[in-house]
């Protein structure tokens, strides 16, 4: 068994440069990525798969305990140990299945005893009861991007993007509630959103199978028709040539391709 890859998150420098550190120290630990806040683990735990969060408990925007509730809807989530100054919080750590909660200042030995219960937990096989039902289908590591506006950070579903479109080295989400810029290259959308039918019709826009109301021919130009976000009306999108033959080809046998009953292309 390879050493744990971990993630410490912590909005207070000083502090997370102190969890690094003994982290990093540990000799079942093999490799430490740090997040100064609930937003920035998203994205971490979006480009490489942990075996543990080491997390504070008060952060600004997303809640430390917000962040554990909602990965633990990830298909294979990452284990919880919570290291925080708040002795009041236990039992709610625990009810959102954390496998330990440390106080600061840190302790060597509480330390060890919660590397010691990740990799108990790591090497366990998951219980699987006689005749117990299926469980249902969790959300992958890509279900959700954070978004930030006024210092909130809020988690957008991946299934109510409409079409997004390039803003140099980042991307607006378009959704029914409104539009959402994140901190995300529009590249980077498309190959992890590929499989989860997005299309991309051009080098500025991604869009949505689901959402695709039709086509329509402009001269030499082809245009797609999505569906308005919130009261908006369809918006048409241009689809560069070499991606018009994909793109009809996707529509017609993608597994994501639902076309809304009661809308047409015209």
């Amino acid at each position: 068994m390879t050493g744990l890859t971990v993630l410490a998150v912590d909005d207070e420098a000083p502090a997370l440069d102190e969890l690094a550190y003994l982290l990093n120290r540990h000799p079942a630990i093999e490799t430490v990525r740090t997040a100064g806040d609930a937003t920035i683990a998203l994205r971490e735990l979006a480009d490489v798969p942990v075996d543990a969060v080491f997390l504070d408990i008060s952060m600004p925007g997303l809640s430390g305990m917000e962040l554990a509730g909602f990965l633990a809807n990830y298909s294979s989530p990452p284990l919880i140990v919570f290291v925080t100054a708040h002795d009041d919080r236990a039992v709610d750590a625990f009810a959102v299945g954390a496998v330990d909660y440390l106080l600061k200042p840190l302790r060597d030995e509480r330390l060890d005893q919660a590397v010691e219960r990740v990799l108990s937990q790591r090497s366990a096989p998951a219980p699987q009861p006689d005749g117990a039902a299926a469980e249902p289908e969790r959300a992958d590591r890509d279900d959700v991007i954070p978004v930030e506006s006024g210092g909130v950070t809020s988690l957008v579903r991946r299934d109510a993007v409409i079409w997004v479109e390039a803003v140099g080295d980042y991307a607006r989400l378009h959704t029914d509630a409104g539009s959402h810029l994140v901190r995300v290259p529009l590249s980077v959308l498309e190959e992890r959103w590929r499989t989860h039918g997005f299309a991309r019709v051009h080098r500025s826009y991604l869009v949505s199978l689901p959402m695709v109301i039709g086509l329509r021919a402009a001269g030499a130009s082809t245009m797609v028709r999505v569906q308005g976000s919130g009261n908006s009306p369809a918006v048409e999108l241009p689809v560069s040539r070499r991606q018009v033959r994909e793109l009809k080809d996707r529509l017609v046998r993608d597994p994501m391709r639902t076309i809304r009953s009661g809308r047409t292309g015209g």
